[in-house]
């Protein structure tokens, strides 16, 4: 049953249960242990975690305003297929807002947020090959790390709320593709933030969210069902010229 793939974490009682159930959910999801076109029941999820249905229908609503489930009349509740256009439209997004954050720190390198970045890289070395998976939330703290410290923090929160599908991607990505790419391309934005380098960190950021264009049509091939593509075909997509580096 597919709630078993995501009930066997123990929910805290002492802490509100919607959001729980929620983020467990929707971590099934990107991590596509439930995959598109899985069926879950609000029923049995609830029964699996001995709560009421009530909590259950609150994180399926929000879920489906996600795009992440479909709530079907007669047919029940699904997982949606990965939208490939959402997928280039919150890239588009993230490479807007994040190559002007990464310009805003280069403006005034800080030590310490240089320190805590060579940290981070570290850690992200030390997974890279042995577990990729673990990449991802090191790879969240990374560009958090940069929101936060650029004062940019609602920035951030809006594209965690459009990266959904993304994310989807980048955890099929995982199995295709080397995570050790990515650490390198974080480090070219931590070099020129350090070196007060802002068409550097521009470039460098705009190069990092574009690897995703590569790995899309290579995943969508491989997964065709995992995938919503308009009637028209694969859109192409849309970039701004990278300032400082060369157009991909």
């Amino acid at each position: 049953m597919t709630e078993n793939r995501i009930t066997s974490a123990a929910l805290d009682p002492a802490s509100p249960i919607t959001p729980q159930i929620y983020a467990h959910l929707r971590d099934a999801i990107i991590r596509n242990r439930l995959a598109p076109g899985d069926r879950i029941s609000e029923t049995e999820i609830a029964k699996s975690w001995s709560v009421s249905r009530q909590p259950v229908r609150e994180a399926f609503i929000r879920l489906a305003g996600e795009g992440l489930l479909a709530v079907l009349p007669q047919r029940g509740t699904i997982v949606t297929r990965i939208n490939y256009s959402d997928v280039l439209n919150a890239r588009f997004l993230r490479e807007a807002i994040e190559a002007d954050i990464a310009k805003i720190l280069a403006q005034r390198p800080d030590p310490a947020l240089i320190t805590e970045l060579r940290a981070q890289l570290q850690a992200q070395e030390a997974v890279a090959a042995s577990t990729p998976t673990d990449f991802i939330g090191l790879d969240e703290q990374f560009h958090r790390t940069l929101a936060d410290v650029a004062d940019k923090r609602g920035a951030w929160r809006l594209i965690e709320g459009l990266k959904s599908q993304m994310d989807r991607v980048r955890f099929l990505s995982l199995g295709h593709f080397p995570v050790v790419k990515l650490v390198g391309q974080h480090r070219a934005i931590v070099d020129a933030i350090e070196q007060g380098d802002t068409s550097a960190a521009n470039a460098a950021v705009r190069t990092h969210l574009r690897e995703v264009l590569i790995d899309l049509p290579q995943i969508h091939a491989a997964k065709p069902e995992f995938f919503d593509v308009p009637e028209g075909g694969i859109p192409e997509p849309v970039n701004a010229p990278i300032q400082g580096g060369k157009d991909e």
